[in-house]
């Protein structure tokens, strides 16, 4: 049986939260080890699929750029999973991830992917604050590493080549805050990767985009036999009733005056720019 199906931005984002609590290796580390959730979107539906709980988003891109949130919100960006327990590890996130062992798991966002499935997160604030620190941790001591990405984030080229063209420091107008790249290495599960997890499956990207909602959406040929093309069908409708994850108040967007502001570089709205308009 074939089924076409118009997955939406947000819709995806549940739909590779779904898929990864399925993993075997996050269920193997949900019973006998450890798991860490690195903030974002994406990341935070993974944290409300596991735990029941969302994450505070720090920066994000919107209609106005790349921006940060309004306030400082004391709610974890990033946590520790552990004997079905969690704590929050935004103080001491370099730390928890180099005690993690081959068994264990980090699941993290991105903010680019390419066709070869590299990935890379957006870095606003210097060497990408924390989490930052940790990146070569991530790739070198062996926890298997889970890149949430919906392919809204797909980009022409090569990840290798763009790392090396952003930069902070010389980006002389930004919407928000200028920002660099930072490589990410491990399994990307897109929403093609979520439904064959979910059921058995072969799932072909037929279209990209639309409009009234469906901005950068992902149009699907979806075959399989009757019981998991049914399957497919309900978790895409569940997952279009969904809400953008993520602490209501982390949010709001920053404005001018905004903690973020002391270090974020080229914001248009701050009159950071060099190039005046």
């Amino acid at each position: 049986m074939r089924a076409q199906l118009t997955i939406t931005v947000n819709s995806a984002k549940w739909l590779i939260a779904k898929a990864i609590k399925r993993m075997p290796e996050v269920q193997k580390a949900l019973k006998n080890g450890k798991i860490i959730l690195k903030g974002g979107t994406t990341v935070s539906c993974v944290a409300e699929e596991l735990l029941g709980i969302k994450l505070r988003i720090s920066g994000r891109i919107t209609k106005r750029g790349a921006v940060g949130s309004l306030n400082n919100i004391d709610l974890p960006h990033s946590v520790l999973i552990e004997k079905g327990k969690w704590e929050n590890i935004d103080e001491c996130f370099l730390e928890r991830v180099l005690e993690l062992g081959p068994e264990d798991v980090i699941i993290i966002g991105a903010n680019a992917i390419d066709s070869e499935g590299n990935a890379a997160i957006m870095a606003g604030s210097p060497g990408g604050g924390n989490p930052g620190k940790a990146i070569a941790a991530i790739a070198t001591e062996g926890a298997h590493v889970i890149i949430a990405a919906g392919l809204e984030k797909l980009i022409p080229g090569k990840i290798s080549d763009i790392v090396k063209k952003a930069r902070r420091k010389t980006c002389d107008f930004a919407m928000g805050m200028a920002i660099g790249l930072m490589p990410v290495y491990g399994r990307v599960i897109t929403e093609v990767e979520a439904l064959k997890i979910i059921a058995d499956v072969e799932v072909t990207v037929i279209g990209r985009g639309g409009i009234d909602g469906a901005e950068g959406s992902t149009t699907v040929l979806v075959e399989g036999n009757e019981e998991s093309i049914k399957t497919i069908i309900k978790e895409v409708f569940d997952a279009n009733s969904k809400h953008i994850s993520g602490d209501k108040e982390s949010l709001k967007e920053c404005n001018p005056g905004s903690p973020g502001c002391a270090y974020h570089l080229s914001c248009c709205y701050s009159h950071k720019t060099k190039l005046k308009i």
